[in-house]
């Protein structure tokens, strides 16, 4: 049995979601456990090996790489037929204990009967008083009810046994003798909870006092001078014996709480990866070294409730599961991405250099911007590639652009025009609101003569039309009479949220933009430039955001 109490302490010890033991070590345990004298009370220990015996057998099928390998199966079918056969013997082993326990609830009821039949005879003292002790010790004799029975049938009895000393009148001999060994005894009984109270081991002590407590009311009153000192100092003991085995619990469920909470955040970030969407290897590898640094953390913790603790670990092994599977699917179809990545961009190299000695400037020009637009969709390819074809394909884009600019005609000054557009901004942030008609036809004016502005710089496109907006932003929109077939007026809070939305494709745009220039070494400063404007669009979404909730909050108390 030495072996079996090896196989027990592990699987009591380690955490049994995690635990895998060998096929050999599960037979030989359970076999120990089928030839145990006490083998009918061990059935969590059954239970567990049977856990472990369905992960090591899955274990075994998936090194061996054939899930209807004919040995596996000859030794699940034996561990099955004994299994079933232990069970069945629990089975009968429950219905016997509950039948006994009902025999001892009958023998019980009726020593009650007796001594309420005692109560009401009142006979020959000295008889009375030896039948009654007769009745005591039959009552201890009698083995254990079901709980749901056994306080009532307890305090029935302790009601009969109180009514025999109060009316049944003793020779006063008889009753200080009894008193006094019931009061030696529960004295006893004290000492032994207050040691209990000091006690280290606190499951221990409680369950010992359990039994203390049985025992105190099996026996007698004690003499009234020292009823509610003694049961005073009995109470005491055991509400500390209480209190500490309570703190107890309450400081696992806590720290089981706290390790729930704790492998749940775990569980958010692994499903947070499992769900990212990756398109580059090095970020593979970095994403590997985060599940497994999350791996090696979930080692740390302890276990959850008894309840969570296989759901919290098998949501924690689906997200990874589910990672590495994406990660090997992506490796599989890599290769011919990066192939295919490579000849999309080298077309796109090949049309602009085809381009950038065109003419036609504005025709071109949107051409380059569809150009530009579908390198930003192709994805990675090799390496020793990626910084080259950049390089052309920029060079090609630079080279139209710059010559572009350079023979810009009069009509299309785009440097000319983008002096234009910021004396135009500057006039539109110094209007001042008047909060009447003269507002909307100033705008009107603004926008008209933005429009009839050629195009400016292509390198300063962005900038100048977020300036643009932002300066006509605060104007109210213009109204329309809905009888002559216009729109009607926005409100100020669509007009916010209008605002709001804009910002988000600016921000969008901007990320985009970041994410085509990351291509070039030497491409820092508009990273840095798209970053900030992305923090300005930010700040002012928070803005607008809290405007939007305080008209809200308006309309509502309205």
């Amino acid at each position: 049995m030495v072996y079996l109490r090896v196989v027990i302490m592990k699987l009591n010890t380690e955490d049994m979601s995690e635990v895998v033991l060998s096929l050999a070590d599960i037979v030989k345990a359970f076999e120990e456990i089928l030839q145990n004298e006490d083998r009918m009370r061990m059935n969590k220990e059954v239970d567990a090996l049977k856990t472990s015996f369905y992960k090591a057998l899955s274990k075994e099928k998936a090194e061996r790489g054939d899930s209807e390998d004919e040995g596996l199966a000859v030794i699940e079918a034996a561990f099955k037929e004994k299994y079933n056969q232990y069970k069945n013997q629990r089975s009968e082993f429950n219905k016997t204990r509950e039948a006994e326990m009902e025999e001892n609830l009958q023998a019980k009821l009726a020593v009650i009967e007796e001594l309420k039949t005692l109560i009401d005879k009142q006979e020959n003292l000295n008889e009375t008083f030896q039948e009654f002790k007769a009745i005591q010790e039959k009552w201890r004799s009698i083995g254990p009810v079901a709980p749901q029975h056994y306080r009532n049938v307890h305090e029935t009895y302790q009601l009969y046994v109180e009514q025999f000393y109060d009316m049944v009148h003793i020779n006063m001999e008889l009753r200080d003798r009894d008193f006094k060994k019931n009061l030696e005894v529960k004295e006893a009984l004290c000492d032994r909870a207050e040691q209990l109270a000091q006690s280290e081991n606190v499951v221990e002590a409680f369950k010992e006092l359990q039994e203390l407590h049985e025992q105190w009311k099996d026996y007698g009153p004690v003499a009234k001078e020292h009823r509610e000192t003694l049961w005073a100092r009995f109470k005491e003991a055991t509400s500390v014996v209480n209190k500490k085995y309570q703190a107890y619990f309450e400081g696992i469920k806590a720290q089981q709480e706290d390790n729930l909470a704790r492998k749940t955040v775990i569980c958010e970030k692994v499903e947070a990866i499992a769900e990212a969407e990756v398109n580059d290897l090095s970020k593979w590898n970095d994403l590997s070294k985060e599940i497994e640094q999350l791996q090696a953390e979930w080692k740390t913790i302890g276990f959850a409730s008894k309840k969570e603790n296989q759901k919290i670990y098998d949501r924690f092994r689906a997200a990874c599961d589910k990672f590495f599977s994406r990660k090997r699917e992506y490796y599989l179809g890599y290769k011919d991405q990066v192939a295919s990545n490579l000849q999309k961009k080298v077309a796109l190299c090949e049309q602009a250099e085809a381009l950038k000695t065109s003419t036609e400037w504005k025709k071109t020009t949107e051409q380059f911007i569809a150009l530009q637009e579908e390198w930003k969709t192709v994805g990675s390819v090799p390496r020793s590639k990626s910084e080259a074809l950049w390089k052309r394909f920029r060079a090609a884009c630079d080279e139209f652009f710059a010559e572009r600019d350079k023979n810009a005609k009069p009509e299309n000054d785009f440097y000319g025009n983008l002096k234009a557009k910021k004396r135009l901004i500057e006039e539109i942030n110094a209007w001042q609101l008047k909060g009447d008609g003269t507002d909307a036809a100033a705008l009107a004016d603004f926008q008209k003569r933005w429009n009839e502005i050629g195009f400016v710089p292509f390198k300063e496109k962005d900038n100048i039309a977020k300036a643009y907006r932002e300066a006509i932003s605060r104007f109210p929109s213009p109204s329309r009479n809905p009888r002559k077939g216009g729109k009607p007026q926005i409100s100020e809070k669509e007009r916010l949220i209008k605002r709001y939305h804009a910002l988000e494709q600016d921000i969008a745009t901007y990320e985009n933009n970041i994410g085509f220039f990351s291509m070039s070494k030497n491409a820092e400063p508009l990273i840095s430039q798209m970053q900030q404007r992305i923090e300005q669009a930010k700040a002012e979404l928070k803005t607008l955001a809290e405007q939007i909730k305080n008209i809200e909050k308006e309309n509502t108390n309205e």
